[in-house]
């Protein structure tokens, strides 16, 4: 079957832009192939810093045919409704349309709409210019003459060429016939821009690629990103080096480069000096080289390694060279930071927290920093940590925002103030929660374990919260520019890894001048959404954490997932899902006959009333007495399993009861009574969970 081949060239695309342009060409196209019925095999998309490529294959030479019956409006409609119908099915006048008779409704129209089925070629060049124009990349620009005309094509740099093919492999194949802005889809492209400049001819994807590479460019950017690990290693190896892995830098090199080639520099001893942090980030975020350690040590050597997109005839001594006078000047500045910040205590550096803002209606970050050190002291004994060193250590937590080094590389926060901690002599726990208050930062980083430093976490990670939603502004949507998802969900990871008991609310209410209790309410149900996300990735049912939350006081994040737990076990058992079965057909017996009589069933059942009835009904009053009292002392000693076992012995009496009893009994006296034991089953089954979220 025919394949579509389409390449797009262009001026450098930035890398972080690379691999999500290649995915999107890829979902447009085929989503737009699909849409007119139009199915395909396979589709493969690229990306290297000049071009984005797309392989389809297996398209069909010619859509089918299609038929379709569309029903328009009763015979007798108005006129308006006529013509909308007409205009939608394509038909010019009633004539073209057939009368139906529907027994229920009446005469009305209908439209057969036959269509014949459209070459490929012809769709594709329907399809792929509007695709081009709309691309939906994150920065865009406009160029040439034609950028001063309005709708004119924006691209994120320069459009300089398109091939657009489509065919069988066994035949030479068609140029899709299109063009967008002057540039006509053709069969001419061109290799890298320094080593293969002369444009050349493709037909096909299964030529494409190799030709590609004898222009010295490689296609596949999970291709290129293996060239560079693999030379990188062996390049390190020879030297009696390791290599520092770094997987976001791999990717983004890998989109720096067409052809790469691994180079090795160097720089002075003297540099080693300086953190090893520090030299990481500044060869990376300003070379964008790795850096390298000495063999089977976790020692810094002084050598990097460059990722090159020329193969130069000197063998890249000229290209080595200049990067490691880059290197060198760009250590030396952080020296310069280093030697600075040292001289300065952490302390001191305090007053300048007062002159930056955090946000103008939450103040200054000085302001920030005394709200999170009162926290921490008050966190501190929940934890088991020491109040006066968690406040030390929520104190100087920001203090190396205003240092040098992190002015100039603000992702070494936390970690160059726990070195300036330990430099000046501070406890080792207060260095440590310098660095680690920040964590946990992503789903794959871990927890702190010193007390002092889950003191300090938990004190930022709330006061941001709370004053957020102190002044409304919380996440909506996929939109949350204060990391607050984040934030909850490192709270709810610090609790629950440590095993800590901690009242969220107590915590943050004192937080909130004014509709202090609605907007805690609202933070709490942030955290459960947040909790059924952490849970669900740990196979947790997100009704069973409804479940819990609906009941009052469910701030303790720690004994919600034990509930929860507990909960679910309970409910895999036969017992568990026959006791929720009883209690749902309670509760809709309860629900129909509440509102049939307009008033609720929520008193107390008479017990001699019950005594008097029926064996089975007697016999589930009991249950539900003795029941109810050990669930709420289970749960009152946090023996949740334990509730659950005393849930398990309501199956039986609930079950007898359905099977023996008339609910809806003649006696008024007895209708009402028994219906008084159904609100008694649920009102114990919410002793430890609200059954009514439960699903199935």
């Amino acid at each position: 079957m025919p394949d579509l081949l389409l390449e797009l060239l262009s001026e450098e695309i930035p890398a972080r832009m690379q691999r999500r342009a290649a995915e999107d060409l890829k979902k447009l196209v085929t989503d737009a192939l699909v849409e007119r019925g139009f199915l395909y095999e396979g589709a493969k998309a690229f990306a290297t810093p000049r071009r984005l490529a797309l392989h389809v294959a297996g398209l069909p030479a010619r859509g089918e045919a299609v038929r379709e019956e569309r029903r328009g409006p009763r015979v007798g409609a108005p006129e308006a409704a006529v013509q909308g119908f007409l205009k939608s099915a394509g038909l010019s006048s009633l004539d073209q349309a057939t009368t139906v008779t529907d027994p229920k409704k009446g005469e009305f129209y209908l439209a057969v709409i036959e269509r014949p089925g459209r070459e490929t070629l012809d769709v594709l060049a329907e399809i792929l210019p509007g695709i081009i124009k709309s691309f939906p990349w994150p920065k865009s620009m406009r160029w040439g003459a034609a950028s001063a005309q309005p709708g004119s094509l924006r691209w994120v740099r320069p459009l300089q060429s398109i091939v657009a093919t489509f065919g069988p492999e066994t035949e030479t194949p068609d140029v899709v016939p299109f063009a967008v802005e002057g540039i006509s889809a053709g069969t001419t492209t061109r290799g890298h821009r320094f080593l293969s400049p002369e444009p050349f001819e493709v037909r096909r994807f299964d030529d494409y690629v190799p030709a590609l590479e004898r222009a010295n460019v490689i296609l596949d950017a999970d291709r290129r990103k293996d060239i560079i690990l693999h030379d990188a290693k062996d390049l390190a190896f020879a030297r009696g080096l390791d290599l520092v892995e770094d997987e976001g830098l791999l990717e983004e090199v890998a989109g720096l480069v067409e052809r790469p080639v691994v180079l090795m520099g160097s720089f002075e001893e003297r540099f080693l000096e300086i953190p090893a942090e520090a030299i990481r980030a500044t060869i990376r975020a300003n070379q964008k080289c790795f850096v390298l350690r000495k063999s089977g040590s976790e020692e810094l050597a002084p050598a990097f390694l460059l990722v090159s997109n020329l193969v130069a005839s000197d063998g890249g001594a000229a290209i080595t060279a200049g990067n490691e006078r880059v290197v060198r000047a760009r250590l030396s500045d952080a020296r310069f930071f280093w030697e600075t910040d040292k001289a300065t205590k952490l302390e001191d550096r305090l007053p300048k927290l007062d002159s930056i803002v955090f946000h103008e209606k939450l103040g200054t970050q000085g302001e920030r920093v005394a709200r999170i050190a009162a926290l921490a002291k008050e966190i501190a004994p929940l934890v088991g940590a020491d109040p006066a060193l968690a406040e030390r250590a929520a104190r100087l937590a920001k203090a190396d925002l205003v240092t040098e080094m992190v002015g100039e590389f603000p992702e070494l926060q936390g970690l160059m103030g726990r070195k300036y901690a330990e430099l000046q002599g501070e406890h080792p726990s207060v260095a440590a929660a310098i660095e680690e208050h920040y964590k946990p930062v992503g789903p794959s980083d871990r927890v702190p374990t010193d007390p002092v430093s889950i003191a300090v976490a938990l004190a930022d990670k709330l006061d941001t919260l709370a004053g957020f939603w102190s002044i409304d502004e919380k996440p909506t949507g996929s939109k949350d520019p204060y990391a607050l998802r984040r934030a909850a969900l490192g709270v709810i990871r610090a609790v629950i890894e440590r095993s800590l008991r901690l009242s969220l609310a107590s915590l943050v209410a004192p937080r909130f001048a004014n509709a202090g209790t609605e907007r805690t309410a609202d933070l709490l149900a942030f955290f459960a959404d947040r909790l059924k996300v952490y849970l669900r990735d740990q196979g947790a049912r997100h009704d069973l954490i409804d479940a819990v939350f609906a009941l009052p006081g469910q701030d303790d994040l720690l004994l919600v997932v034990r509930r929860v737990e507990a909960l679910g076990a309970f409910l895999a058992t036969d017992d568990g899902k026959n006791l929720l079965a009883g209690y749902k057909r309670a509760a809709n017996i309860l629900r129909i006959e509440e509102k049939k009589d307009g008033r609720a069933y929520d008193a107390a059942p008479d017990a001699a009333l019950a005594a008097s009835g029926e064996p089975e009904e007697r016999a589930l009053a009991e249950a539900l007495t003795a029941t109810r009292e050990e669930a709420s002392a289970a749960v009152a000693a946090e023996d949740f399993s334990g509730a659950m076992r005393a849930l398990s012995r309501l199956r039986a009496p609930v079950d007898a009861f359905f099977e023996k009893v008339t609910v809806n009994a003649d006696d008024p006296a007895l209708r009402r009574n028994r219906l008084l034991l159904l609100n008694a089953l649920r009102a114990a089954t919410r002793e430890v969970a609200e059954f009514s979220r439960i699903e199935g």
